[in-house]
């Protein structure tokens, strides 16, 4: 089954500013706006921030994590990379993926900043809002989204 843009499929990379992408326009407004002001910064030093997800419907993110479970063999091993639709930030509003790599190393360096920080070691795209991380820095990253404890909640059996 093949979903559209309207349920928060990002078929081609769009830009942070694009207002008629769900994934971009469905973004929880605190991390839209520090995305899009380390976007602004980051273009000045010739760095383009692209969009490769965003928010989802929960039918989508359910969608990503069977495609996962078929990918990967089990629904433990498909956790590693792929939220159930209880417990995934991006069907909050509450997470992106951002592309290219260039982007990527410029929100390493200054995205905490913004309070924009990387959660995951094993998704160097997926950036949250942690406000906190203006004053104090980004958290230490989990391994991946199976040591995340917010991910214990609506799992599958």
């Amino acid at each position: 089954m093949s979903y559209r843009r309207s349920a928060g499929a990002v078929p081609y990379p769009v830009r942070v500013f694009d207002d008629d992408t769900p994934a971009v326009a469905n973004l929880d407004p605190a991390l839209l706006g520090a995305l899009r002001r380390a976007a602004a910064d980051a273009a000045a030093d010739g760095v383009e921030f692209v969009v490769n997800g965003g928010w989802r419907s929960p039918e989508y993110q359910a969608h990503l994590f069977a495609a996962a479970v078929l990918k990967y063999g089990s629904e433990e091993a498909a956790a590693r990379w792929v939220a159930t639709p209880g417990t995934s930030a991006h069907v909050s509003g509450n997470a992106v993926d951002i592309g290219p790599a260039e982007a990527r190393a410029w929100l390493s360096e200054h995205g905490s900043a913004y309070g924009l920080c990387q959660i995951y070691r094993n998704e160097p795209w997926h950036y949250e809002l942690r406000p906190e991380a203006v004053e104090h820095g980004c958290p230490p990253l989990y391994a991946d989204p199976t040591h995340d404890p917010r991910m214990r909640r609506g799992r599958t059996a």
